[in-house]
């Protein structure tokens, strides 16, 4: 049996949004759910000691492979991973359990979704968890022109913008792909150093000029690795990438959201070590959130929820059972 059957609840699929999500449900149907959503390039199983965790205390989570990864859809077309439809997934799936409202956590790129799920979809938002990345008020110009201007071309989410290019490449050897990502802090901080072209974070020179050895400090087992490995290997790259290709159509969307979260209480998760996301981001959260409580997992790098399982279920424990209690 694969990692994926032995560590994750039997996946179940419902018709949401236009699309089938792909999910897993453990706990009792009782009380506020908690839907955990994944970052790039993840996966609902990217969760696996989290479902575990709050399904052995009694709470009920939910975790879906999102639109363009894993058992999920992945439909043709960069609008069709907007913001409005990643959002509107997670009210569908919702809405396909009879929930009212749930909370909501993320990571990485899920975080971004978790964050902006309370401005487009208020009346159903219960609370927020958020894992290394922050709540980002409306950027003052193109995210993307930002990003350029101040990482260089290579920056790997500028990158991402040309149509089929980083696909081929971080498809061309999925696993390989996965080895350079999924590593242990020390080696995911290297890539914030400027490359040859000048460009922080030039995911494509590091990653087409790596040996596949060097550096590899892996964090996961080899069976773990190869979930990833082989939902990416069969339902490729494009999805997931166009996810970023729509900051710049998120961004105009923005303009007519809230600029604030009041009114649901919130938690944000920050990582010592993180270098995509360090703690540093999250620093004004406090102005624009009414109800926050920020702590910080020490010794973690970007794949928190993998690197520090018992301290990340921990810290969402107390924070349920403080703010949700059974």
């Amino acid at each position: 049996m694969s990692a994926l059957e032995t560590m994750m609840p039997s996946v179940q699929r419902a018709a949401v949004n236009g699309v089938e999500i792909a999910y897993y449900e453990a706990g009792p149907r009782e009380g506020v759910p908690v839907i955990l959503c994944h970052g790039f390039p993840e996966l609902a199983f990217s969760w696996r000691h989290q479902i575990k965790a709050l399904g052995d205390a009694g709470r009920w989570v939910i975790a879906p492979d999102q639109r363009g990864y894993g058992l999920s859809s992945k439909p043709d077309g960069i609008p069709n991973y907007d913001i409005d439809c990643l959002t509107g997934d997670i009210v569908g799936l919702m809405d396909h359990l009879g929930v009212e409202k749930a909370i909501l956590a993320g990571h990485d790129w899920g975080g971004i979704v978790v964050w902006q799920a309370p401005l487009i979809h208020p009346d159903r938002i219960a609370g927020v968890i958020g894992l290394n990345t922050p709540f980002m008020p409306r950027a003052p110009a193109d995210p993307i022109a930002i990003m350029r201007a101040r990482f260089g071309p290579d920056m790997y989410i500028v990158w991402f913008q040309t149509p089929g290019e980083a696909d081929a490449v971080l498809g061309a050897d999925p696993d390989k792909t996965m080895r350079f990502f999924m590593r242990k802090p020390a080696a995911l901080a290297a890539t914030a150093q400027p490359s040859a072209g000048g460009s922080t974070f030039a995911f494509k020179d590091l990653l087409q000029g790596w040996d596949g050895v060097t550096g590899g400090d892996q964090l996961l087992t080899p069976e773990e690795l190869k979930v990833f490995a082989d939902a990416f290997g069969a339902g490729g790259f494009t999805g997931p990438i166009n996810w970023y290709r729509n900051f710049t159509r998120n961004w105009e969307r923005a303009e007519s959201l809230p600029t604030r979260i009041d009114g649901i209480p919130c938690l944000m998760i920050t990582a010592e070590l993180d270098a995509v996301l360090p703690p540093s981001a999250a620093e004004h959260m406090p102005s624009v959130i009414g109800d926050l409580e920020t702590t910080l997992v020490l010794g973690s790098g970007h794949w928190t929820q993998q690197e520090k399982p018992g301290e990340v279920n921990r810290l969402m424990l107390d924070w349920l059972e403080r703010r949700f209690p059974k």
